[in-house]
């Protein structure tokens, strides 16, 4: 929600372009807004569906959670660095500190009981 409101794309896509020109080998998608939006909703709607399993405590979600925590450590933390890099907030900005402590508390849930 916070880089939706904060036009995430318009940093986004010019920043993947940049990138392409310097590493064209580097497969980075570029987005539109709906095709953005609707990949985020179907990424939350798959997350509420596997819920249940996790509030279970199936093991086979045990790497997975481990996987997704980490990765949304570092998303949270590159936006954090991002802004004192560029010295301006950036899309993100805002909701990175809850990004990053649900991510942790995800990794220690997932450590003591399973995945819950």
């Amino acid at each position: 929600m916070d880089e939706a409101l904060h036009d995430f794309l318009a940093i986004y896509n010019p920043t993947v372009q940049a990138l392409r020109q310097k590493i064209p080998f580097l497969p980075l998608p570029t987005f539109t807004f709906e095709v953005w939006m609707a990949g985020l909703v179907l990424g939350i709607v798959l997350l509420l569906c596997l819920t249940p399993f996790a509030f279970h405590g199936a093991k086979w979600l045990k790497v997975p959670a481990k996987i997704f925590a980490v990765l949304m450590i570092l998303t949270g933390a590159q936006h954090i660095i991002a802004s004192f890099w560029l010295g301006r907030l950036m899309p993100g900005i805002y909701s990175s500190p809850l990004l990053i402590a649900a991510s942790i508390y995800l990794l220690k849930a997932n450590q003591k009981e399973g995945v819950r």
